[in-house]
């Protein structure tokens, strides 16, 4: 799969408060929560973000609370991946759970700015920056991973598994 989007940059340590403020938390709805998305760590965020676009992070990308709302809240806003330096173990979890790809290069992170447009092969893990002309590594998503992502998340993949309308 391509993803092609441009990029808001954001520092290491982006929290789960930072991605969805907990003030926020009194609702489930995706949609509500992506009207808040990165609010505390940009407050225009939600509303300057477009369908794609694709966030690069330093490292520890989702730390804090295991919540599940933080990566709901991105994909919900329609961000098409994020690249990052490393995840959060949960968050990285939760992540693929919903079905929102996110890939680690530490070199992509250094070298991409903010407003670069970038696509990334998904199979093998090649990101490239049209706005430059370079080229960067992660790891692919593994096949199973890529199947959740191509399912919308665990619960539609094991939907589609059973044979149970959503």
């Amino acid at each position: 799969m391509q993803l092609k989007g441009k990029v808001w940059k954001f520092g290491r340590d982006i929290d789960t408060d930072a991605i969805i403020p907990a003030r926020y938390l009194n609702t489930a709805d995706p949609v509500e929560l992506a009207k808040h998305v990165m609010e505390d760590a940009d407050k225009d965020f939600a509303s300057k973000v477009q369908t794609g676009d694709v966030i690069v992070a330093g490292a520890n990308f989702g730390c804090g609370s295991s919540r599940e709302h933080a990566p709901i809240a991105i994909k919900a806003a329609e961000v098409g991946a994020i690249v990052a330096s490393s995840f959060a173990r949960i968050f990285y979890r939760n992540a693929f759970n919903i079905g929102l790809p996110i890939f680690e290069s530490p070199e992509a992170v250094e070298h991409i700015k903010e407003g670069d447009v970038v696509e990334i092969d998904t199979s093998t893990g090649l990101i490239s920056n049209l706005t430059t002309g370079s080229q960067y590594h992660a790891k692919p998503i593994p096949p199973f991973m890529e199947e959740l992502i191509n399912s919308g998340g665990l619960i539609q993949w094991t939907r589609n598994k059973l044979g149970i309308a959503a």
